[in-house]
């Protein structure tokens, strides 16, 4: 009988030694992830700003323990500004941090105004090398314009230099747009989206400066030398 004593009591002590190194495993673990830094933070789709001052906006220029650093936080600190209209984060590996920006970008320079106005119809104070629309637009068809620049391919969008509302006895809704390459374009709001195929159209014309309409039909006039 006692022998079976004894053969209990060890098991109960094997048992406790194993809880109790289990436990201290765990307690060991979880302080060296607590203290386990982000090391790797990886910006993608900004153009305004450079990764750096995402990460800054971000709070995430100390590098920052990962255990404090939530996904929802640093999303929540960077739409704070006007120029980020959304934002995806993504922590992975527990110590790289993801962040996929959406930027609310800026469209055009409101003359008018003396005021940049930015894809959601915020107004700005400072200058972005976007086109310049010269000339006051009436109410009714302004939110149209807005709506019509934004679907614009932005690489397009910054070939503009300035930007004039010209309307004429047939159209109240003709702009004059002033390229950058030398090039003038008439456009009208319900056939904007055709500057998108404005480099594939200029090809035509052998390098030539011109006007091209685009308002009615599709012509190149020549400037006269």
């Amino acid at each position: 009988m006692a022998k079976k004593k004894v053969k209990k009591r060890k098991i109960k002590a094997r048992n406790l030694l194993i809880f109790f190194f289990v436990l201290a495993v765990s307690v060991l673990g979880i302080m060296y992830l607590y203290n386990l830094k982000i090391s790797n933070i990886i910006v993608k789709n900004n153009t305004l700003y450079t990764d750096w001052q995402i990460i800054k906006l971000a709070g995430l220029d100390n590098y920052p323990p990962s255990m404090e650093t939530l996904p929802s936080s640093i999303s929540k600190k960077l739409k704070k500004d006007p120029y980020i209209k959304n934002v995806k984060v993504q922590k992975k590996m527990f110590t790289e941090i993801i962040i996929t920006i959406e930027e609310n970008l800026p469209l055009f320079y409101y003359e008018p105004n003396q005021k940049t106005v930015l894809a959601d119809k915020t107004e700005v104070d400072d200058n972005f090398p976007v086109p310049t629309l010269v000339n006051y637009v009436p109410n009714k068809l302004y939110s149209k314009f807005l709506t019509k620049m934004n679907e614009l391919d932005y690489t397009i969008l910054k070939r503009i230099s300035e930007i004039k509302y010209d309307p004429n006895e047939v159209d109240e809704e003709r702009f004059l747009l002033m390229m950058n390459d030398g090039n003038n374009v008439y456009l009208t709001l319900y056939k904007y989206d055709k500057l998108n195929n404005y480099l594939e159209i200029i090809k035509e014309f052998n390098n030539k400066k011109g006007i091209l309409y685009l308002d009615s039909g599709e012509y190149f006039k020549v400037f006269e030398n």
